[in-house]
């Protein structure tokens, strides 16, 4: 064991020790006389001393020790008395330390890294048995009062984990503590005097992966989009890289597309992540590593019971006296204590979770209920197997230890009843599960057997009663077949007339008995063949069972790669694939969708009707009638059930398929299972699934092809060539019945034959791929491969490939292999690559769905900077940071926030346009105020930032988008000064100003018209119009022309006339004045030149005000105010004219009518006002306000300062908000 390091002055003081091994830091030494078989005087000597001693005085015969080169001082670091655990503590020091010391200059600095490093192992081996036990719960308190103290973030960030570690700054490595939360990982260290700690948002995580350099064996790499992190010298640094890619994984998920991935319920709240502290024994169970040694005798069973009320209040407690897990109440340590709380184990279980869903390919929705060791009874072998069983809400799964040696697979639905048998020595605590078939399956060694029963006896009951109520309904509502709980469409008798005539259009039979791709030649070994497999699997159902509950084991594999006879591949596809259980538990559930989606027309739909006759066009079954409809109401019915896929692309192919040789109704349901259960995430808006199998797929070919990996070092091409192979399996690049034997595969082993059989494809052209001199030609030689592929008894010649009928050996590639069988392919897929797993799949998949869903938001900021860059001025750079700081504040909130969020900011839609995917409610806009605005107004900010975002809501839905975000600030930093003053005029007429500041109701502060168009009249003089006149007219048209070309490109309108302000809203626009001047170094200078303007636009004001006055005592005589009232427009707004359109001009007109008719009561009131045009010419008058406003503004230096404090000062106010909550 670690040891604090203790100071020794002799090493081998007496000659006590003999050294073992050694190298310029560490001596591992042996106790002279532990282990001597020569009988040495000097060994029994120190072996009899030894021996007398008081236990508490023995020396433990083995320790090691860290030396200083030419130093007498060494210190104790480790010891232990066998010397396997001294060995592997020895081969931690040297793969982990023994490089890294070489970087330090002095003795001092070696001697101290080391010892902290100890000590931090001695820390994280003491915290790890504390979590266990639970008996200092003061210890998270501490590690979470560090982390908040350390790094200043609210209190609802929630702490995960802690490892002690070192991270690599350059050659120098840095020993710490990694904090990890649910949204962020942070680092901190304080060695030799300096500090070193960093906030990393998962957000901005792009990579993770495990590399080994010359100074580390084995490192973990942390890449963002702005720098990369290495850290080392982990304890476990497979649990701590496993824990940080599913962090990272989940943190992105939730927050870049939680709706359109399959991601856990409990997951999307991301208060209820926490790292599962489970002991050693449990733990490895779940990770796949417990031995058939260790197993015996221990764990047998570890419990998640969700239907508990209080299912997060049981804790799974190790006793190492008897060997078994004990339910304990956790020991609350308080809302403070966030750091590994015990009542949620949502990680580990998690990853479990995953796993056991892709290893038997079940619905997304079924949540793990409890894990158990067992054995079952294995008829076929004749003797118990040893493995795992797990339990779901609807299924009993059980997996040998051996991935893919035997699974079972058993639906509650087909479950009769669950009974404890009487235990005896060969058979201890048996259970005996019974079937509807007749069958019943015994398990043995379950440890903890009556909680178990229970379990699953209570599922087992409400599943029952949930049928049973489906089939009373059935009967009482009508004749026809209920379709599901979810869809009671209730029909009526009309209804039913329409139902019954729908029923005999939906075909009963597959396609493929009544078309044949091709007709059997009598004289050839078909028939044959098939009579042959059909043999063999008539054989083998009596041994290994028949039904979704069969046997599946590595004999079972062979058959299916042997191709399954025609006869049996439907029932077979519904079998493996458990769509058949589906099937059976909703009656008319597809003929309900039917009937619903009959008549319907959306987009869907229409794409639909598009590829229906590109499916299969050379199969008969698709050229007629009969097969097209049975294709539509399949594609149409599913689009109808899951409207958030509805229709993609390669879903007419595998429909096709699935059509031929199952029933309509029965393929509907293997497409649910294939798009819901074994793709995931492939047929989503974005395809993320399949791009993320692609970049595993890359891994995979340089981990197994590592000579064609380094011939070709992009593999991004092959990537994109394979797509279409994961995307169709293979349906759409392999002849029709060669790819139908992939189909088999897939459906019996999943996702994992088809990476298998990709290898196998590359493997075997890896001699014509390395010699290939492009792209286009590595595309040719797969595509001629492919082609040449043929089923085993395939009557057909090959067809020869335009690659070997050309000049192919003439550019150096080898010929075209004529026959390629399927079988021999898939033969060959699973005696090279057949070592692949589920696990090793998923676990992959786990990294790579970081790294494509950060490619997607690097594409769609790019095409959002592409988008504004032509209406603002700023440079591409600072643009880019600005979006960084818009994106990071709507991630904030999501971190953050107090839950009152609106509901558009909850969920990141990437459906939406790119510059409207991120956007900012009126909190998040008043942070980037407060960091991003030139000016800030004292005590007035914030009432200044609350009107600038009503003045940039303009759709009035609360939300800001980066268009409108990114305009506002290039006016502020770089338009004239006309524009700066325009904008803070507008900030204090409506609608930025209400009536009241602490209401901003769209109903108390009415929207004042402020695009207005003026009219240029033409001259009236008769000879003028008589030669303009049709110059004018193409004048006009042209202007038209060019103002539409101009709304196109720019969406505002550039110099838009702005309504006068009134007395009221120009003392705000003066008090906002004064408080940006306060603080600036001319202030005095500043506050008696917006003295001088206020005094002049007030005397301007008054004047106005008086002559409206006289205007209104005119025009009840003769109607004269109206003309001064056009004048005063046309006066006040005479610097910046707009043509208008002839449309435009009758709407003013009825605008003037309209005025004219509400004069009395308008005019009658005389209100105070002045004109933008006014207050700016004011303000031009003093040449201290132009300096001001004219003054240029580094944004560079306010978007870096904005970066190192939007954190911190989001997070304070935060803490404040709370505090006084």
């Amino acid at each position: 064991m670690w040891l604090n390091p203790e100071e020794v002055l002799l090493k081998n003081a007496l000659k006590l020790w003999v050294t073992e091994k050694s190298n310029e830091f560490f001596l591992l030494q042996r106790r002279r006389g532990h282990g001597d078989t020569g009988g040495k005087f000097t060994g029994l000597l120190v072996g009899a001393l030894d021996s007398v001693l008081d236990s508490n005085a023995r020396v433990t015969p083995f320790r090691i020790l860290l030396q200083m080169p030419g130093s007498q001082v060494s210190w104790t670091i480790a010891c232990g008395a066998a010397v396997g655990e001294m060995n592997r503590h020895w081969d931690w020091l040297v793969q982990n330390l023994l490089h890294s010391l070489s970087v330090f200059e002095n003795k001092e600095d070696v001697a101290s890294f080391v010892k902290g490093k100890v000590k931090g192992l001695i820390a994280e081996e003491v915290r790890g048995r504390q979590a266990a036990q639970e008996e200092e719960p003061e210890k998270f308190r501490e590690a979470l009062l560090k982390f908040e103290l350390c790094f200043g973030l609210p209190s609802s960030e929630k702490l995960v984990t802690t490892y002690s570690c070192c991270c690599w700054k350059g050659r120098v490595p840095r020993q710490g503590w990694l904090y990890l939360s649910i949204n962020h990982m942070a680092f901190y260290s304080f060695l030799l005097g300096k500090e070193v700690k960093f906030v990393i948002p998962w957000a901005e995580v792009t990579r993770l992966e495990r590399v080994s350099t010359g100074l580390m064996t084995d490192m973990v790499r942390v890449m963002t989009r702005r720098c990369q992190l290495d850290f080392s010298m982990f304890l476990s640094l497979d649990e701590a890289f496993g824990v940080i890619g599913q962090l990272a994984d989940i943190a992105l998920r939730r927050l870049l597309d939680s709706e359109g991935l399959e991601l856990d319920r409990v997951l999307q709240q991301s208060s209820n992540i926490t790292k599962r502290k489970m002991t050693q024994h449990t733990s490895r169970l779940c990770k796949g590593y417990l031995t058939k040694k260790e197993s015996d005798g221990v764990l047998h069973q570890m419990t998640w019971p969700p239907q508990s009320p209080n299912l997060n209040q049981i804790e799974m407690v190790w006793d190492e006296s008897d060997h078994r897990v004990m339910e304990k109440q956790p020991a609350y340590v308080g809302t403070s204590s966030r750091l590994l709380e015990k009542d949620s184990r949502v990680l580990e279980e998690q990853a479990l979770r995953t796993y056991v869903l892709a290893l038997f390919r079940l619905p997304r929705g079924e949540r793990l209920q409890e894990v158990a060791l067992c054995s079952v009874w294995t008829p076929h072998a004749r003797c118990h197997t040893t493995g795992t069983l797990f339990t779901t809400d609807s299924y009993l799964c059980f997996a040998s230890r051996e991935e893919g040696h035997c699974s079972l697979l058993i639906p509650l639905s087909e479950v009769i009843s669950i009974e404890k048998a009487e235990s005896t020595s060969l058979l201890p605590n048996p259970v005996i599960v019974s079937v509807r078939s007749k069958k019943a399956f015994q398990l043995i060694e379950l440890q903890d057997r009556d909680s178990l029963v229970d379990g699953l006896t209570s599922r087992l009951r409400a599943l029952q009663w949930k049928h049973s109520m489906f089939r009373s309904k059935k009967s009482l509502t009508s004749s026809s077949p209920y379709y599901t709980f979810c869809y009671d469409t209730m029909y009526c008798d009309g209804e039913d007339i329409e139902e019954r005539a729908l029923r005999q259009t939906v075909n009963t039979e597959a396609l493929m008995a009544c078309y044949h791709h091709s007709q059997p030649d009598p004289n050839n070994s078909t028939a044959t063949m098939e009579q042959v497999k059909e043999r063999l699997w008539e054989d083998h159902f009596p041994e290994y069972g028949r039904g979704v509950h069969m046997f599946r084991t590595e004999k079972i594999q062979k058959l299916v790669a042997m191709g399954i006879p025609e006869s049996l591949r439907g029932e077979l596809w519904m079998t493996f694939s458990d769509a058949s259980s589906e099937l059976a538990s909703h009656p008319g559930y597809y003929s309900g969708l039917v009937t619903e989606s009959m008549g319907q027309s959306s987009l869907a739909t229409e794409e639909i009707e598009r590829d229906l006759h590109r499916s299969l066009p050379d199969h008969p079954a698709f050229q007629n009638v009969k097969g097209i409809a049975a294709l539509r109401r399949v594609l149409t019915a599913y689009a109808h059930r899951n409207p958030k896929i509805g229709y993609c692309q390669s879903m007419n192919i595998l429909a096709s398929v699935l059509l031929l040789y199952t029933k309509e109704e029965e393929a509907f349901s293997l497409l649910v299972a294939v798009c819901e259960r074994m793709l995931p995430d492939y047929f989503n808006r974005r395809v993320i699934g399949a791009q993320v199998d692609q970049s595993v797929f890359e891994e995979l070919i340089r981990d197994r092809l590592p000579e064609l990996a380094e011939h070709i070092p992009d593999l991004s091409p092959l990537s994109s060539i394979s797509l279409s192979w994961f995307l169709t399996l293979f349906l759409s690049v392999l002849p029709f019945r060669s790819a139908v034997c992939v189909v088999d595969c897939f459906f019996f082993h999943g996702i994992k034959a088809i990476f298998q059989l990709g290898l196998a494809v590359l493997d075997a052209n890896a001699t014509a791929l390395c010699a290939s001199a492009d792209d286009s030609q590595a595309l040719m030689i797969l595509t001629g491969f492919l082609d040449q592929v043929k089923y085993d008894e395939d009557p057909s010649p090959p067809t020869p490939h335009p690659l070997s009928s050309q000049s192919g050996e003439e550019e150096g590639r080898p010929p075209v292999k004529q026959h390629t069988l399927i079988t021999d392919l898939i033969a060959d897929s699973y005696e090279k690559f057949g070592d692949l797993t589920v696990r090793q799949i998923e676990k992959l998949r786990c990294r790579h769905r970081i790294q494509v869903l950060q490619a997607h938001e690097d594409t769609t900021k790019e095409n959002a900077l592409r988008v504004v860059t032509p209406d603002v001025s700023l440079s591409p750079e600072n643009l880019a940071d600005v979006y960084d700081l818009f994106k990071t504040e709507h991630f904030i909130n999501l971190y953050w926030g107090d839950g009152g969020t609106t509901l558009a900011l909850q969920h990141h839609d990437p459906g939406r346009p790119y510059v409207e995917q991120y956007r900012v409610d009126r909190v998040q806009f008043k942070s980037l105020y407060m960091l991003l605005v030139p000016w800030l107004c004292g005590f007035h900010t914030d009432t200044v930032a609350h009107r600038t975002f009503t003045l940039l809501d303009q759709d009035r839905d609360s939300l800001i988008t980066f268009r409108e975000f990114a305009g506002w600030l290039d006016t502020l930093y770089f338009e004239e000064l006309n524009e700066k003053v325009r904008l803070l005029y507008r900030l204090h007429i409506p609608p930025a100003l209400t009536e009241s500041e602490d209401d901003p109701s769209p109903l108390k502060s009415p929207q004042l018209s402020t695009t207005r168009p003026l009219h240029v009249e033409l001259p009236n003089a008769p000879d003028v119009c008589v030669h303009v006149e049709g110059e004018m007219r193409d004048f006009q048209e042209q202007l038209k022309q060019m103002l539409k070309d101009l709304a196109k490109e720019k969406e505002k309108d550039v110099e838009q006339p702005v309504p006068p302000m009134n007395q009221r809203e120009f003392i705000q626009f003066c008090k906002t004045l004064y408080s940006m001047f306060h603080g600036n170094p001319d202030e005095n200078e500043l506050f008696q030149a917006i003295a001088t303007v206020t005094s002049l636009v007030l005397q301007i004001g008054e004047v106005g005000h008086r002559s409206r006055c006289t205007g209104s005592e005119v025009s009840s005589e003769g109607g004269a105010g109206d003309e001064i009232e056009d004048d005063h427009r046309e006066g006040s707004q005479e610097d910046h004219p707009v043509f208008s359109t002839e449309e435009e001009e009758e709407e003013e007109e009825g605008e003037r009518k309209e005025g004219t008719s509400k004069s009395s009561g308008s005019e009658s009131q005389s209100e105070w006002a002045v004109s933008y045009a006014q207050i700016l010419a004011s303000l031009l008058t003093e040449q201290q306000l132009v300096n001001f406003f004219e003054k240029p503004m580094d944004l560079s230096a306010k978007v870096a300062e904005a970066k190192v404090k939007q954190y911190h000062e989001r997070a304070g106010l935060l803490m404040l908000q709370q505090g006084t909550s």
